[in-house]
């Protein structure tokens, strides 16, 4: 079982024709998605790996059937895309592209509000349910099938645990990289509310950062409505009072955003908080018992 994706869902790849679009589709079919096509404006009729390329989302959905997408675009281009996208009846779109305008997030989110579609990012390594299929950039190796889900904030973070949960023999159900940026498309509570849903998903963890506010509301999600064990590991332990991190929503507000706000909160919320990424094998397992 998975949330969102799996090997029968028909993907779309915006940007198909550029360096990265193409690599990453290559890869993404290498392991077994069900890529139908890819749209790049005014490369229409050409292939990529055997693939139609075509001009309009709206034609990729009428020629191929395509029903969901992932973003291999310039940032100024997000916004225009991702409309586009969603009027062309696309339920699930993954944005990999970073460094897309703030301001242009927050449109894209209010244009999907109240519309049948699943936006992830922006600024999202992807989402990939093991042994299945894959939507974005996360390296296939380094995940194993199984029964855990797993929420990141951080892409490198979640190839480290979930390499290190598939070394233990525990695997996912899917891996979710909902991106850092300070308007995330989809909120962590509301993946969790997906994964606690899911018949074949047994535990969630979290894999979070300094810096916004995510954690914080996801705990009150977490205590008053989910009914699966969670656990969860908060990076950033060791940054200096004031210190600008890389991600655009590693920002501190007030007394919220600090890993130790994060920890209270989930802690209160009956969350098992590892000190290390090495010890969530560890708390999973127990949680398991």
């Amino acid at each position: 079982m998975s949330i969102l994706l799996n090997r029968e869902t028909k993907v779309l790849v915006q940007g198909i024709t550029g360096r990265g679009g193409r690599a990453q589709a290559k890869w993404m079919l290498e392991y077994g998605t069900n890529i139908v096509g890819g749209v790049t404006p005014g490369k229409g009729g050409e292939e990529v790996e055997g693939m139609p390329v075509y001009d309009s989302v709206a034609q990729a959905v009428a020629g191929c059937g395509a029903e969901a997408s992932v973003f291999f675009v310039p940032p100024a281009a997000v916004k225009d895309a991702a409309r586009e996208t969603i009027d062309a009846g696309i339920s699930l779109i993954v944005v990999v592209t970073e460094h897309v305008p703030v301001h242009d997030a927050m449109e894209v989110k209010d244009y999907a509000r109240g519309r049948d579609v699943r936006l992830l990012g922006p600024t999202s390594p992807g989402i990939i349910t093991p042994g299945q299929a894959k939507m974005g950039i996360m390296p296939g190796n380094m995940f194993q099938p199984g029964r855990i889900g797993v929420i990141s904030r951080s892409g490198t973070l979640a190839y480290e645990v979930c390499s290190d949960l598939a070394a233990a023999g525990l695997g996912q159900s899917t891996a979710v990289g909902m991106g850092a940026d300070p308007v995330p498309f989809t909120s962590l509570s509301e993946l969790l509310a997906l994964f606690d849903t899911d018949p074949e998903t047994d535990l969630v963890i979290i894999v979070g950062e300094v810096g916004g506010t995510q954690e914080e509301h996801a705990a009150g999600f977490i205590a008053s409505q989910m009914t699966k064990p969670v656990v969860a590991y908060i990076a950033g332990h060791s940054v200096p009072e004031g210190k600008r991190m890389g991600h655009a929503g590693a920002i501190v507000q007030g007394d919220m955003g600090t890993t130790k706000s994060k920890i209270s909160a989930l802690q209160e919320a009956g969350v098992g908080v590892a000190d290390y990424p090495l010890d969530v094998v560890k708390l999973v397992k127990d949680r398991l018992k």
